[in-house]
């Protein structure tokens, strides 16, 4: 150790200098300090004379030295002291009591001399035995039948912190009244009593030393001829070694039952935290690359620029983590060519010694951290690098300041040994969570962002994706405005989790918005459905079976469940059909809830089954809601549970749809959602009927001119004269398809809503179609006039036949 340096981050065992002498006045200030004193701590005499003796001291005196301080006496003990670079240097000192000519006692402090047994040149047996007790390197002791110690060898005062003289005559309680030797006292009593020996282990500070020891005595009882115990004897073994190889053990056996319980980055950084405390370290800190933290590849440690760390988790044997200048959750940084930095590089775990050239430099780079070692007296540090498979995801920090011996080779063997494994954890989690936001990304950018402004009903929604310890699945839902005003609302629920759910999802969802446009009865639309998850089920190939030929794979395995409903404001009735999906439920404007009795239609991929479309009547004011499975369904409660809670939740619900969505979500929601969860509501409205009017026309050209005049005057009554030639254009060409291509009823219905609607029914079911029209051609440009006329236009079948629309936007919008 440099005389004048030393180094933070170590505890040293002191090799005292011969000339050590210090003299402490009856106060407890210095008075004199010898090149010994300078030479073991550093400090020089002006430095400390004068000043109080005990602000040199790392650690308290030991109980039988503060003991004899007070009374007067000799002592000799360990003693750990400060050094003047702020490591602990661990020594043994004797105190001899002085007089001065005032009547005070000062004391000098030397260095503890070993005494030596001194025998005759040729002893005998006895005298050879008496040696041997005596100068036998474990600490040993003999008590009377009162539990009064009758002699100990020079190892046990040494441990005691006392001399046999002070000792001799006394009990163990007597000699020194603190737990554990209560315990102690009481176990030889009990070998007094029984003539049993026993066996005891123990670990703590043995008075005369700053230390903890783990200690394993042997009590025996000591018998005569006869067989009556006249005494027992005390035998210790300091057995701190193989203590703390057990510890070791059961610290390695508690990182495996407890680190990576869970698929969270975070979480695991905190479990390898709280087994290290637990373990081995008072003060443990998990920093872990930005890039990982974030859940993204990690990215290399370039050499020659610092790297960012983010502080993932941190534990310490004190409440609130007072060591840490770096909160939880916050970024930092590894300056270049420091030891994090080296021990990054190196992927190998260090052990950093008081003579570290770059330990000082660490800590002094930051004042905070400075201060923080040297007041919690931070004695020894160990760096481990997080690696699995090859990569650095971080790095992770083991400080001691409460426990007094320093990290060994074993401790640090220990600590690779726990973070290798927690690094694969990290790792895996890492993995999952990017999978996880992969796919939550892909399904959130598939599902609507906010729900359309419609005049046929208010919507809202909740999609909640599964908790973090299960995969995201492939729930969808969607709001189509259709033709006429109407509106289409459809939830389903893939089969499965993961990414290739989620593709699912998306590719039914885009199905489901093509085959609404063509308007299709919800029955139809589901056949259509059914039709394509056939066919993807067929296209699946071995990568997504597990490997397996696909020959070899049956059909459904790729299956989904759904519920379309199409509501018009215009009649209020809804139309619905459901392929395996739970029932809607209706509340009544009186607060009535019911389920809906639709017929349950087998899930989409199980093909060639039919499905069935049930239409009703609703209330204005009607509030439908749609919902998925993980909503109402649990592992540990029946669905007709979530039901019955689903139904409580919804009734006498007048407010905002918003809160409506939230309410039940609270109230029926499971503890631990296993599966993704979407709940959509909506309010119905009915279009007045001063909005909507309706013409029937005879089959006859006469019609056309009639049904024009008609629909020029109703557009003027509302307002839209600017939309009035456009309208006469549109009318005067469906009217005169359906007259001459239809078949009775021909009907002319105009619709006020967003946008002005002209709707032209016919009893045809043929599709009309644009065509390109020649020069000498008199027809076959009708259809063509309406395309460049209206926003948008289109037909759809309807039960009687056909229905031919397009839509103008309103004048000034």
């Amino acid at each position: 150790m440099d005389s004048r340096g030393g180094t933070p981050g170590g505890t040293v065992e002191g090799r005292v200098p011969e000339d050590l002498a210090v003299v402490v006045d009856a106060d407890g200030i210095i008075t004199v300090w010898s090149a010994g004193a300078r030479q073991l701590l550093g400090y020089e005499a002006e430095e400390v004379v004068g000043r109080p003796a005990a602000a040199l001291l790392a650690a308290d005196l030991p109980e039988s030295a503060r003991r004899h301080v007070a009374g007067g006496g000799r002592w000799a003990t360990e003693v750990a002291l400060r050094h003047r670079g702020g490591g602990r240097v661990v020594v043994r000192l004797k105190g001899t009591p002085l007089a001065d000519g005032d009547g005070a006692r000062p004391w000098l402090v030397t260095a503890a001399d070993q005494e030596h047994m001194a025998g005759p040149v040729e002893p005998d047996a006895e005298a050879l035995w008496d040696l041997t007790l005596a100068q036998l390197p474990v600490p040993v002791a003999v008590y009377d039948t009162e539990a009064r110690l009758v002699a100990a060898n020079e190892v046990m005062t040494r441990v005691m912190g006392r001399t046999l003289a002070e000792m001799r005559g006394l009990t163990l309680w007597e000699i020194e009244p603190t737990p554990p030797f209560d315990e102690y006292d009481r176990l030889q009593r009990q070998v007094l009593r029984t003539g049993e020996p026993l066996f005891h282990e123990n670990f703590g500070q043995a008075p005369g030393e700053v230390r903890g020891h783990a200690w394993s005595m042997f009590l025996s009882p000591l018998k005569d001829e006869s067989g009556a115990v006249r005494g027992v004897s005390a035998a210790v073994f300091d057995t701190t070694e193989q203590y703390w190889a057990r510890r070791r053990l059961a610290v390695l056996n508690d990182a495996s039952l407890r680190i990576g319980s869970t698929l969270d980055v975070t979480r695991t950084a905190e479990e390898l935290a709280e087994v290290a405390v637990t373990g081995f370290a008072d003060f443990v800190t998990v920093d872990l690359l930005e890039s990982v933290a974030l859940g993204e590849e990690p990215e290399p440690v370039p050499p020659d620029r610092p790297v960012t760390v983010r502080r993932t988790a941190q534990r310490s044997v004190l409440d609130g983590c007072p060591e840490s200048v770096v909160p939880t959750g916050e970024r930092t940084f590894y300056p270049v060519d420091t030891p994090p930095m080296r021990a990054l590089i190196a992927g190998r775990g260090t052990r950093p010694g008081p003579l570290d050239p770059g330990m000082r430099e660490w800590v002094e780079s930051s004042p905070a951290r400075a201060e923080t070692v040297a007041k919690y007296m931070i004695h020894s540090v160990m760096m481990v690098p997080l690696r699995a498979r090859g990569v650095t995801l971080g790095l992770v920090h083991f400080l001691r300041h409460r426990t007094t011996e320093p990290f060994s080779e074993d401790d640090l063997l220990l600590a690779e040994e726990i973070v290798a494994r927690a690094a694969v954890s990290v790792d895996n989690a890492r993995r999952y969570t990017h999978e996880r936001r992969t796919a939550l990304t892909l399904q959130r950018s598939l599902l609507p962002e906010r729900p359309p402004d419609l005049a046929a009903m208010e919507v809202a929604y909740r999609y909640l994706p599964a908790g973090a310890g299960a995969d995201v699945g492939g729930d969808w839902f969607d709001v189509i405005p259709l033709s006429g005003a109407r509106v289409a609302l459809v939830v389903g629920d893939v089969v499965g989790h993961g990414i290739h759910a989620s593709a699912t999802m998306g590719r039914l969802r885009t199905a489901v918005r093509t085959l609404a446009d063509v308007d299709l009865a919800p029955d139809e639309l589901l056949t259509q459905l059914d039709d394509l998850v056939v066919r993807l089920d067929r296209e699946e190939g071995p990568e997504t079976r597990g490997g397996r030929p696909s020959e070899t794979v049956t059909a459904g395995e790729v299956g989904a469940t759904c519920l379309y409903a199409v509501y018009d404001p215009v009649s209020r009735r809804c139309t619905m059909a459901r392929a395996g999906h739970p029932p809607p439920a209706v509340v009544t404007p009186g607060g009535e809830v019911r389920f809906l009795n639709l017929p349950t239609g087998p899930p989409l991929g199980l093909g060639g089954l039919p499905f069935e479309s049930v239409e009703v009547e609703l209330e204005e004011g009607s509030l439908l809601a749609l919902y998925t499975d993980g909503l109402v369904e649990a592992a540990d409660r029946d669905i007709e549970v979530g039901l019955n809670l689903l139904r409580g939740a919804l009734a006498d619900r007048a407010g905002p749809l918003e809160e409506t969505c939230d309410d039940v979500l609270r109230t029926v929601l499971p503890a631990r959602p296993a599966d993704d969860i979407v709940l959509m509501l909506a309010r119905t409205s009915a279009l007045d009927a001063a909005r909507v009017r309706t013409w029937h026309l005879e089959r006859d050209p006469a019609a056309v001119a009639r049904a024009r005049k008609a629909a020029s005057e109703q557009v003027t009554a509302w307002g839209l004269g600017e939309a009035s030639f456009a309208t006469e254009l549109i009318v005067s060409e469906l009217v005169t398809n359906a007259v001459r291509y239809g078949d009775d009823p021909v009907v002319l219905r105009l619709i006020r809503d967003s946008a002005l609607i002209c709707e032209v029914s016919d009893g045809s079911s043929t599709a009309p179609h644009l065509r390109r029209a020649r020069v000498f051609d008199e027809g076959g440009r009708g259809l063509l006039l309406v395309a460049q006329m209206a926003e948008r236009w289109g037909s759809r079948q309807t039960a009687t036949g056909k229905t031919i629309w397009a839509e103008l936007g309103l004048p000034g919008e």
